[in-house]
C-alpha cells in the first residue's frame, strides 16, 4: 500500500462542503467574508475539541475552575487592558486599485501586488481591530460596548469573585472557552483567520517570582496535550516571540505552530503576563485585587496564560488527519484518521443486506451502542462504498451485520486505519470499542 499525506487548502474546503463540516455563512446570498457555519459533522468535530480540551483543563487538574463570562461588557474593561489605544493593525490603500493592505506585511518600496503601479500607497493609518455596538434605546457616545476581541479580561475582570466564591488557592487556574470577534482586514485560509472565532484559554495565577517555573511547566504541558489528541510531532514546534513581537503586557512568549497547508502558523500561545491584568483593572476600577496568602502576605498574582483558538484546532485535526492513500489496482481511499475521541462518528453500524430480520438485528445493535458512543446507521449501497463514507468522514469503527451474526451472536468489527476486520460477540461489541478507544495510537 503506497501513502500520500499531501493535503491542500482546497481538497480540505472541498471535503467539509461536501460532507457536512463547514459551509459559507450566509451562501445563498453570496456569503460573507470572514464568516463559516458549521455542519451536521463539523458541529460535532467542534464541540468533541472544545470537550477535549475542557477535560484537559478543568477535570484533569485539581486547582483549575471554570467561567462563561458575558461577551459585552463594561467598555472600561477594554480602556484598562489595552485595547482601545494599542490593539489595531497599520493599514495602507492603494491609491491607484483601492486594493487595503496591513503595513507590516507588505513592502511599501516595491509595487502594489494587486495593480502592480508603484509610488501609491498612502501613509499607515491605525485600524482599531475591535467591533463597536450600542446597547440601550440611544445612539450616542455614552451607550458604545464592543464585542469582546478575546476571552481573558472576562476571566480578570473575574478574579476577585471566584477567589471568593470557589475557595481557590494559588497557584490556580480560571478556564473559559468563548466566542470572540475581531474585525479583520484581511480574513483568509478558510477558518484559520475568521471575524468571529472561539478561543479556548486558561489564566493561571501565581505568586511573583515563581512565574518562570510556571511558564515552562505549561510550556511542556500544552505541547504535550497535542500528541495526545494524535497530531503528529514533526507538525509542531515552538515559537518564541522576539523583543519586538512581544505583546505590551508581556514579559515572555511562545507559540506553538502547527505546519498548516499554507505553512507554519500560531496555533497556541503560552504566555508571561506578569501583574498587568490585574494591576490595569485594579487601577481603572477602584477596586482591591490583591490576593491574601496563607502567610498573610498580599500580592497581586502574576499570570502565565495558556490560549489557543477553537477553530484554528479544528481546521488543525482536519489537516493532520486528511490522507489519502493509494491502494492496491489503483484505487484512492480518502480517510481521515481522526483520533476517536473526536469524530463526529464514533461507529457506523451496516447492515449486510435489509431483509431477513438481518437489518432488525443492527437497528438493536445500534440502540445499544448510543447509549455510549456517537452511532450513525446506514443500510443502503454496497458495504465497500459504505466504508468509503465512514472513512471519508474518519468514522474510526464499522460494525457489520450478517448472516453469520443470525447463527453466532458476533458481528465484523472494522478498523479505519488499518481495514483490519475481526468478529466480535455482540455482548463484547462495547467494551471492545472502549478499549480500542481508550489504547488507540496513530500509526
Amino acid at each position: 500500500m503506497a501513502e500520500n499525506r499531501e493535503v491542500s487548502m482546497e481538497k480540505l474546503v472541498s471535503l467539509c462542503k461536501r460532507r457536512g463540516f463547514v459551509y459559507q455563512s450566509s451562501e445563498i446570498y453570496g456569503g460573507l467574508s470572514g464568516a463559516w457555519d458549521y455542519g451536521p459533522l463539523g458541529v460535532e468535530l467542534k464541540n468533541r475539541v472544545k470537550d477535549y480540551w475542557w477535560r484537559e483543563m478543568t477535570q484533569l487538574h485539581d486547582n483549575i475552575v471554570g467561567l462563561d463570562a458575558a461577551i459585552m461588557m463594561h467598555p472600561r474593561v477594554w480602556e484598562a487592558s489595552g485595547h482601545v489605544d494599542n490593539f489595531s493593525d497599520p493599514l495602507v490603500d492603494c491609491k491607484q486599485c483601492k486594493s487595503r493592505f496591513r503595513a507590516d506585511q507588505i513592502d511599501l518600496e516595491a509595487p502594489c501586488p494587486v495593480c502592480g503601479n508603484s509610488g501609491t500607497f498612502t501613509e499607515p493609518r491605525d485600524f482599531n481591530l475591535m467591533f463597536a455596538t450600542h446597547i440601550g434605546p440611544v445612539k450616542d457616545d455614552g451607550s458604545i460596548v464592543y464585542l469582546r476581541p478575546e476571552t481573558a479580561q472576562g476571566i480578570f475582570v473575574n478574579f476577585r469573585n471566584v477567589v471568593q466564591t470557589s475557595r481557590v488557592k494559588i497557584p490556580f487556574g480560571i478556564a473559559q472557552v468563548g466566542k470572540a470577534f475581531r474585525n479583520e482586514v484581511t480574513t483568509k485560509n478558510f477558518i484559520f483567520r475568521t471575524c468571529e472565532f472561539e478561543q479556548m484559554e486558561m489564566q493561571f495565577f501565581v505568586k511573583p517570582g515563581e512565574d518562570d517555573k510556571w511558564f515552562e511547566f505549561w510550556k511542556n504541558e500544552r505541547i504535550s496535550y497535542y500528541d495526545k489528541l494524535g497530531i503528529r510531532k514533526e507538525k509542531l514546534r515552538f515559537h518564541r516571540h522576539g523583543e519586538n513581537e512581544l505583546a505590551h503586557y508581556a514579559k515572555d512568549a511562545f507559540d506553538i505552530e502547527y505546519e498548516f497547508p499554507m505553512g507554519w502558523q500560531e496555533l497556541e500561545g503560552i504566555h508571561s503576563r506578569t501583574d498587568f491584568d490585574l494591576s490595569r483593572h485594579a487601577e481603572y476600577s477602584g477596586k482591591d485585587l490583591t490576593y491574601l496568602d496563607d502567610d498573610k502576605s498580599r500580592y497581586i498574582p502574576y499570570v502565565i496564560e495558556t490560549s489557543a483558538g477553537l477553530t484554528r484546532s479544528v481546521l488543525m485535526v482536519l489537516s493532520d488527519a486528511y490522507e489519502e492513500e493509494e491502494l492496491e489496482g489503483g484505487d484512492i481511499r480518502t480517510v481521515l484518521h481522526f483520533h476517536p475521541s473526536l469524530a463526529p462518528v464514533t461507529v457506523a453500524v451496516l447492515p449486510l443486506v435489509k431483509k431477513d430480520g438481518i437489518a432488525e438485528i443492527a437497528q438493536g445493535v445500534a440502540s445499544d451502542l448510543r447509549e455510549e458512543f456517537a452511532v450513525f446507521y446506514d443500510q443502503s449501497g454496497a458495504i465497500g462504498r459504505r466504508y468509503r463514507r465512514m472513512d471519508e468522514i474518519g468514522t474510526p469503527f464499522c460494525v457489520t451485520i450478517d448472516y453469520d451474526t443470525k447463527e453466532d451472536k458476533t458481528v465484523t468489527l472494522r478498523f479505519r486505519d488499518s481495514m483490519e476486520q475481526v468478529r466480535v460477540p455482540i455482548d463484547e461489541l462495547t467494551s471492545r470499542i472502549r478499549a480500542e478507544i481508550k489504547n488507540y495510537r496513530r500509526v
